[in-house]
């Protein structure tokens, strides 16, 4: 039989890593951050076009006025009948006015990709978890972020997107918050599987 302790040790890596909410206000090493990038770069992508875009965000005072131009964005919006649960929350909390999407995460990568692209956000997606992976393998905690994708058309956003380096014709489609948990340690126990149905044909 062939060996497979090197994927059993995969699969436990990957079930291990888990969503980090809570950071620390540590920064994160310029060596780390690089190789959490380039785990993204090397995620596959459609026909290996490669047009992913990322965009490093450390600078504590954009990261804050990301964090206001997201929750008035939301805080404009209202809540309908089967709306998303998390979509839902951020207008809610947005509302409140104390919403901070990033979690206060010390980097910030936006993942953008060109709007015309019909792969956009299944390579953003390979690219993220790559992202997370490595992260977790640092002992890094990470989160996907989704509120600037549900906003990618929001006009105050884009004009600052575009000032940090966002091309035209380009949008986010997600983002990744990373720096050192709160906690001293990612989070690592697995939660058990309530979906994510598997059918077997032959």
């Amino acid at each position: 039989m062939k060996e497979i302790k090197g994927g059993q040790d995969m699969l436990e890596f990957i079930r291990s890593r888990r969503s980090t909410r809570a950071f620390a206000e540590s920064p994160v090493d310029q060596d780390l951050t690089e190789m959490v990038l380039e785990a993204g770069r090397y995620a596959p992508s459609g026909g290996n076009s490669q047009t992913s875009h990322f965009l490093v965000i450390r600078d504590r005072q954009i990261l804050d006025k990301l964090a206001l131009l997201v929750r008035e964005a939301f805080a404009d919006m209202e809540i309908t009948e089967g709306m998303y649960p998390s979509m839902a929350n951020s207008i809610r909390l947005s509302k409140g006015g104390k919403y901070v999407f990033h979690y206060n995460a010390p980097v910030l990568i936006l993942a953008a990709n060109r709007k015309d692209y019909v792969n956009n956000l299944a390579d953003i997606s390979c690219a993220l978890e790559n992202m997370m992976l490595m992260a977790n393998a640092l002992d890094l905690g990470s989160c996907w972020i989704n509120q600037l994708k549900w906003l990618n058309e929001d006009q105050r956003l884009l004009c600052l997107e575009r000032e940090l380096g966002l091309r035209d014709g380009e949008r986010v489609y997600g983002a990744l918050a990373l720096g050192w948990p709160s906690s001293g340690a990612p989070l690592r126990e697995p939660l058990p599987r309530k979906g994510n149905e598997v059918t077997w044909i032959g």
